[in-house]
């Protein structure tokens, strides 16, 4: 095996794979990336058995095919400390790994490619094409739901859901829900569920940061869901569990309507939240003819209040929520005016953009 490439194309794909590879792992081939050559194209491939990530990168004429495992942090870090642009010769010497470049020259151990575990293919049951941007659009509106270690294994990732015509993802941890419905032709016939786990999802969203033109094409198979891009092929196993009826957290008759300014409450909360309690974070609304007042206090009798004016006619309420959860919400909302609907101080709140938009976000109140 040996090929010639610039730092500049290698560092990328590099930088991706090695992302996936955990620090602590349970097999030493775990810390290692699969370097694969064929054809003039480099394909270098990290996983942690439960992630994996596929890099393509073509390399420099005259090279000779082959496979191996090296240290994907090394490498990576080795990559990085050489100047923008320098020319990098890899070779396997003996079972070392060898990488020159200009006067400096580094020789790393290396694992057999046999030993990596590498995803099967196994026969897709379905897939959809879908802009990168557009499903990282989806991903990130709702990530900041999902719930972080908790029990119930099945929220603590992302649910992808088919229909016929719609493609929707939904998050929730128990005290808010977040959902994100888009447009597009699939060809399913009954609806299909799949839950990616949070590190699948965290991945993806990070894969996709780079703006590309390229159609992705989403494979969704019982055990994986892979997304191929033309430099990327992406893999994350699933989890295996049902994903909550959503529909039914969904607030339904809300009877009192409030428009306000996202940016205006935003800060209104942000200000609240310096005084609120810093465990449970609840902030007390009090809805009034055409304004909201923000109160929060915590245990050492310290007091926030905040009014902002915003649309509404009707009675008087008092509600508590978790501040954080209403700021979460309004710092992924992609409109000016946010619209809450509410029913009473014991029920959830509906919140959305005015604009139209595909978003929904329900958010439990809390007694404070």
């Amino acid at each position: 095996m040996q090929f010639t490439i610039s730092r500049d194309a290698i560092i990328k794909p590099l930088q991706l794979a090695a992302g996936v590879v955990e620090r602590r792992h349970t097999l030493p081939v775990l810390a290692n990336v699969l370097l694969t050559l064929k054809d003039d194209i480099l394909e270098i491939t990290g996983t942690d058995l439960e992630v994996e990530l596929i890099g393509r990168v073509p390399v420099n004429g005259g090279s000779k095919p082959g496979e191996i495992t090296v240290p994907g942090r090394k490498l990576m870090d080795i990559c990085k400390s050489l100047s923008d642009d320098a020319v990098l010769d890899f070779s396997l010497d003996d079972g070392k790994f060898v990488v020159k470049a200009g006067r400096s020259r580094f020789t790393l151990a290396t694992l057999p490619a046999s030993d990596f575990p590498v995803t099967v293919d196994e026969p897709g049951t379905y897939e959809i094409g879908i802009s990168g941007e557009e499903l990282k659009h989806l991903i990130d509106s709702c990530a900041f739901a999902m719930a972080q270690q908790d029990v119930r294994y099945y929220l603590n990732g992302m649910l992808f859901e088919l229909g016929s015509s719609w493609f929707r993802v939904v998050a929730t941890d128990g005290h808010r829900l977040a959902m994100h419905t888009t447009g597009i032709s699939t060809g399913v016939e009954e609806v299909q569920q799949i839950i990616v786990p949070r590190k699948g999802v965290l991945e993806l969203s990070r894969l996709l940061s780079e703006p590309s033109e390229d159609e992705l094409v989403l494979v969704f198979g019982a055990g994986h869901i892979r997304a191929k891009l033309k430099d990327f092929t992406f893999t994350s196993k699933l989890v295996d569990g049902k994903f909550p009826d959503y529909q039914r957290v969904l607030p339904k008759g809300g009877n009192k309507t409030v428009i306000g300014e996202r940016t205006l409450l935003r800060h209104a909360f942000s200000r609240a939240s310096i005084l609120s309690n810093e465990k449970y974070r609840g902030v007390n609304l009090q809805l009034g003819q055409n304004e909201l007042k923000v109160v929060a206090n915590n245990p050492e009798q310290e007091e926030a209040e905040d009014m902002v004016a915003v649309e509404y006619e009707g009675d008087t309420l008092e509600i508590g929520f978790n501040v954080g959860y209403l700021i979460d919400v309004l710092n992924v909302l992609d409109s000016d005016k946010v619209k809450f609907t509410l029913s009473d101080s014991n029920s959830s709140a509906l919140l959305e953009a005015v604009s139209a938009s595909d978003a929904l976000y329900v958010v439990m109140p809390m007694r404070l």
